[in-house]
């Protein structure tokens, strides 16, 4: 083995390593923080098609403020169904890898 191939690998190593490091001096949102918010997100879109759809019933709403309405929440629910069959398929590669 070459020495000048060890001694690159380990510069390449030390120059690459605080790639890998946490920033600390990172203050945005956590993961946990942006699911939480994804969450609500699509609660309200649920909830405010609700209330369009009872104001719609009842007359006091336009019919078009609906159809709206419904094309936002099966949008918000076809994401979050492809979100759940991502989350399935990267658990179910998990438990397939051996041990």
């Amino acid at each position: 083995m070459d020495i000048r191939s060890v001694t690159s690998a380990a510069s390449g190593y030390t120059a690459a390593r605080p790639a890998t490091k946490v920033d600390p001096d990172f203050n945005g949102p956590s993961a946990g923080d942006q699911l939480k918010s994804s969450f609500a997100q699509f609660a309200n879109t649920l909830r405010a098609t609700e209330t369009t759809a009872v104001q719609s019933m009842t007359s006091s709403s336009d019919p078009h403020a609906l159809v709206q309405a419904l094309a936002q929440t099966e949008l918000a629910v076809e994401t979050a169904v492809t979100v759940r069959n991502k989350v399935v398929e990267a658990y179910q590669e998990i438990l397939r890898m051996p041990v």
